[in-house]
C-alpha cells in the first residue's frame, strides 16, 4: 500500500513559480511510475505530467510543456512538479498519483494510488 501526500500549493501571480511535492509512504514507491493530474472547477480531471520509475523518461501535456518539470527522488520517496511561468488557466487542484508499474500512463484510470490534492491558484 502506498499513501501519497501533496504539498506546495498556494496563491501566486501570473508569471510566478511554485514547486509541488508528493511524499510517498511505502518502500515500493521507487518501483512505481507516477504522474500529476489537475482538476479545475467545473472541469474534468486532466493529465499534466508523468515520469517512469527511474526518472529517465517523462511526458507532458502540451499545455504545460516547456513550463513545468516533473522529477522524483526515490531515495526520499518524493516526487516533484516544478511549475514556472504560471498562467491563470493553471488554476486547479493538483493531484499526484502512482501506478503499480514501471512505466507511466496518460490515463487517470491506470493509476492505483492518489493523494488528496493541493490547490494552486494563479491570479492575473
Amino acid at each position: 500500500q502506498v499513501q501519497l501526500v501533496e504539498s506546495g500549493g498556494g496563491l501566486v501571480q501570473a508569471g510566478g513559480s511554485l514547486r509541488l511535492s508528493c511524499a510517498a509512504s511505502g518502500r515500493t514507491f521507487s518501483s512505481y511510475a507516477m504522474a500529476w493530474f489537475r482538476q479545475a472547477p467545473g472541469k474534468e480531471r486532466e493529465f499534466v505530467a508523468a515520469i517512469n520509475w527511474t526518472g529517465s523518461s517523462t511526458y507532458y501535456a502540451d499545455s504545460v510543456k516547456g513550463r513545468f518539470t516533473i522529477s522524483r527522488d526515490n531515495a526520499k520517496n518524493t516526487g516533484y512538479l516544478q511549475m514556472n511561468s504560471l498562467k491563470p488557466e493553471d488554476t486547479a487542484v493538483y493531484y499526484c498519483a502512482a501506478r503499480r508499474a514501471a512505466f507511466y500512463s496518460l490515463s487517470q484510470y491506470n493509476y492505483d494510488y492518489w493523494g488528496q490534492g493541493t490547490q494552486v491558484t494563479v491570479s492575473s
